[in-house]
């Protein structure tokens, strides 16, 4: 039932397209795994080698910090419509911050949004379809806006202070690098 790809294919692009929702999942070499749902149209497959994906700001910086330690990174799709499905990225990933030169290429990739504070890359070593035929289906109301609201809501500068308060280390200790100084 699981095939395995060494990159994607436009049947698998296409599905990607149709996910509202996707999942992250990254783990440093000693510690807590981090597995995370996002949603709110920031994925973007680059090529079939290559995907990523606008960063919000969260509770948590687990990925950053995983990323900046190993690198290792799955995103994982599922299907919830009538026709199931599965399909897994595995590869090494980099963080890219708005103080670097490659923000601004990637970035326009994007619609901007409140609170995006790092976009995460994914250089894909290999693809696996599973069947998905144990995934509930369900239904698609409407994305939420609380995030944006609340970002909106703090502004800029108590934005980057929250993200220096509650992103600026993980859970176990990591440097996210998120903020400068």
């Amino acid at each position: 039932m699981g095939k395995m790809f060494v990159a994607l294919d436009e049947r698998l692009t296409g599905f990607i397209a149709e996910q509202k929702i996707y999942f992250t999942a990254t783990a440093p070499t000693k510690g807590r795994i981090n597995l995370s749902p996002k949603g709110i149209d920031t994925f973007r497959c680059l090529d079939h080698h290559t995907v990523t994906y606008l960063d919000l700001t969260g509770s948590g910086n687990e990925a950053s910090a995983h990323l900046l330690e190993n690198g290792r990174m799955t995103i994982m799709f599922c299907s919830f419509t009538e026709q199931p499905m599965i399909l897994r990225l595995y590869g090494q990933g980099r963080v890219i911050y708005p103080r670097d030169a490659e923000w601004t290429g990637l970035l326009s990739h994007f619609d901007p949004l409140p609170g995006q504070r790092q976009i995460v890359v994914l250089n894909i070593e290999s693809v696996q379809t599973s069947c998905g035929f144990g995934v509930p289906q369900f239904d698609f109301r409407e994305e939420r806006t609380r995030l944006m609201d609340w970002c909106d809501k703090l502004g800029p500068e108590k934005l980057e202070q929250y993200w220096r308060d509650k992103n600026h280390v993980s859970i176990d200790g990591l440097p996210t690098c998120l903020v400068e100084g």
